[in-house]
């Protein structure tokens, strides 16, 4: 039977017509014209989309430019009223200390407004989401026995060469709002636990700059491992110490270079975790997609926990690696998946609990290592001795995987933003721009463009940028180096990184 005699139903023929008289070409035809026209609907839906998407862009761009106009009225009034009218705008205050200390990053624009100054009873929390300026007391926010870890690694090869090796892109302000990604995971978290309870994990190549940035942080509570070994070794280090110094800590685990918008939807999905994770789970956090992401893990949701301090947590079903698009898609069909962003609240104890079942060498070294953490002259020693033999492996593949098969990992479902800033493709959806124009990651007056649709342009040299009939280009203008490329290609960026290393340009990663 053919392809066409296969549509018709039973008794009819090719010869004898399809129902109603229509003759089978005339079918596929009718069949074909209906096709195209839905092809034509969906490209004219896409383009009302991707107008929609430009002109909501342009709007929070435009309420955020009014909104800092009235912060600054604001602060200026209100410090006029303490001097009797000897005082000055907001943006025009001296830069006070941490969490409102400026990024101190080299290869962003030094224009950029500082930070304002707050009075002490209210708290301005990330400057990287929609809720930058809500505002609520720190007393409110405090969780008893919350502690946060904060891991701060990369070797800057994603968004080469705007970071670096020495300079990766949680040191980055990435939205020259005045606040580099790691202080803007400080600002986030800091209501949680205060800076007596906020841990840092780096490695002794960026210790520095994070003292620098970072100068609430106390030294204590600064952890530097030798080498990178991944996120378990870091994150299990820091419940071993911290474990020791509290055996009933709660750690939440969130990295430092991550994006959120929504603080306040942030920070009650993270108390909420930390009820879940008293009750000896393992507890991450779901984000909601918003569009079916090959860039991302995923994570199924199983049944409810019903607890009444967390009404929204689930168990984890199953660990979902990055899935090609058609599955991305079948997952958010269903309505039971989330993005895995890498986020983990947990009993300090607990977490080593599993890592000794399911890694116990790695636990084992680790417990040796926190066992002389706090006695300078042994730490050294012991991690020169331990370190080096260390598993290399991420949380997720050591701990939360195979717990998750014995129902020890919980979810709690969240609604804010977020993104991991992976690529420069990423990054330029995360900044604003006006319709039919560039993004551009510094100095608009360093950009002329004609005709010139999407992408983005870093004019991190000081010179002009002339562009002229090209789409979704990445241009990384840097004093030193010249990055072109698309934001189709933009994930590859890294494989760059390698031949500039293997063809002797060391200095420049």
């Amino acid at each position: 039977m053919s392809l066409a005699e296969s549509f018709l139903p039973s008794g009819s023929a090719a010869g004898n017509g399809a129902p109603n008289g229509l003759r089978i070409e005339d079918m596929f035809q009718q069949i074909m014209g209906a096709v195209q026209k839905s092809h034509v609907e969906i490209a004219d839906l896409r383009q009302e989309c991707n107008e929609l998407r430009l002109a909501n862009a342009s709007l929070e761009r435009q309420v955020r430019e009014g909104l800092q106009v009235t912060l600054s009225v604001y602060y200026y009034c209100a410090r006029s009223d303490h001097s009797h009218g000897r005082g000055s705008p907001g943006f025009m205050t001296p830069a006070p200390g941490s969490p409102l200390l400026k990024a101190k990053s080299p290869f962003l624009s030094p224009n950029s407004i500082p930070a304002l100054a707050a009075p002490p009873t209210i708290y301005v929390p990330s400057p990287l989401g929609d809720s930058s300026i809500t505002s609520y007391p720190f007393t409110t926010r405090d969780v008893p026995g919350f502690y946060v870890v904060i891991p701060a690694g990369g070797a800057g090869t994603r968004l080469w060469p705007l970071s670096r090796e020495d300079h990766p892109k949680f040191l980055l302000d990435l939205t020259l709002k005045g606040r580099s990604l790691i202080q803007a995971t400080w600002d986030r978290l800091l209501p949680l636990s205060g800076p007596t309870r906020t841990t840092v994990v780096a490695g002794p190549g960026h210790i520095k700059s994070i003292r620098e940035q970072l100068p609430d942080l106390l030294a204590h509570n600064l952890i530097c491992e030798p080498g990178p070994k991944d996120s378990m070794a870091a994150i299990g280090l820091a419940a071993a110490v911290l474990a020791r110094r509290d055996p009933d800590a709660v750690i939440g685990s969130f990295a430092a270079d991550h994006m959120i918008s929504g603080d306040d939807a942030f920070l009650s999905a993270v108390a909420e975790a930390v009820e879940v994770a008293r009750k000896d789970y393992l507890v991450t956090i779901g984000i909601a997609p918003s569009h079916p992401s090959t860039g991302f893990g995923y994570v199924r949701l199983g049944e409810k926990l019903r607890i009444k301090e967390a009404p929204n947590a689930r168990l984890v079903s199953s660990f979902k690696e990055k899935p090609d698009a058609r599955t991305a898609a079948a997952y958010i069909a269903t309505g039971n998946y989330r993005w895995n962003a890498g986020m983990f609240v947990t009993k300090a104890t607990f977490l080593l609990e599993l890592l000794k079942e399911y890694r116990p060498e790695l636990h084992d070294g680790l417990q040796k290592i926190a066992a002389v953490w706090d006695d300078e002259t042994l730490r050294q020693t012991v991690l020169n001795e331990v370190w080096p033999g260390l598993e290399k492996i991420a949380i997720d593949n050591a701990v939360a995987e195979p717990a998750a098969m014995e129902g020890k990992v919980a979810v709690v479902p969240a609604t804010f933003g977020w993104d991991d800033v992976g690529d420069f493709s990423s990054l330029a959806d995360l900044i604003p721009a006006e319709a039919n124009q560039p993004r551009v990651l510094g100095d608009h007056n360093l950009v002329l463009t004609e005709q010139v649709a999407g992408g983005i342009v870093v004019p991190g040299s000081g010179r002009l940028i002339a562009c002229l009939g090209v789409d979704d280009l990445v241009i990384v203008d840097m004093p030193d180096t010249l990055l072109v490329t698309t934001r189709a290609r933009s994930q590859e960026v890294k494989r760059l990184v390698k031949k500039c290393r293997d063809a002797g340009w060391k200095e420049l990663l």
